[in-house]
């Protein structure tokens, strides 16, 4: 084995809050932390992007000034063990806006564009974590073999702390929750 296959020691032992905290934005790029470890994305594609981008923009638009729409940062569900997620798009109180880390109770909204390699993740364990940290609202975009996406959208029951069916788009979103948006992805 060369050296340049031998994995850094961090991606083979739980690290902390604190630890993560003293990294540099270089080294929390393209990763999430989960029970503590490390946990590398793969690069998403120019549509993955291409798509939060524009839903980002709109939801921003649509928003009025008490929530921000943003793409790509962490939000950290819970500091022990560690459990950072990085959504494709969230939206969040913009008076936290300068805040780190983004907490659950800042966020109204997350969606996650799914990919290949992260139909498990995205339509089964964030839900689950993105419910259980008490998030309302969660969409999920399924990228079709039709080019046209699906959105489905999740509303959470705060009883059971899970998500209940809302409504699904195929590639313009028309809602009025949590507040009215409309956007065409159709056309991406």
């Amino acid at each position: 084995m060369t050296a340049e296959m031998v994995a850094p020691a961090w991606m083979h032992t739980q690290i902390s809050a604190e630890q993560y905290d003293s990294w540099s934005e270089e080294q929390c790029a393209g990763i999430e932390i989960v029970d503590g470890m490390v946990v590398v994305s793969p690069s998403a594609s120019k549509r993955h992007n291409r798509l939060a981008r524009i839903l980002a923009n709109a939801l921003d638009a649509a928003a009025g000034p008490d929530w921000n729409a943003d793409t790509d940062f962490d939000v950290r569900l819970q500091d022990v063990p560690l459990t950072n997620r990085r959504p494709d798009v969230t939206v969040y109180r913009s008076e936290t806006i300068d805040l780190t880390p983004t907490r659950p109770e800042h966020v109204l909204l997350v969606v996650e564009v799914v990919s290949p390699g992260s139909e498990t993740t995205d339509r089964i364990v964030k839900v689950d974590q993105y419910a259980k940290a008490g998030i309302p609202f969660y969409w999920r975009i399924e990228q079709a073999a039709t080019g046209v996406p699906i959105v489905y959208t999740y509303v959470l029951d705060p009883a059971t702390k899970a998500y209940r069916d809302g409504e699904m788009f195929t590639g313009v979103i028309k809602t009025a929750a949590p507040f009215p948006v409309t956007v065409d992805l159709g056309a991406v």
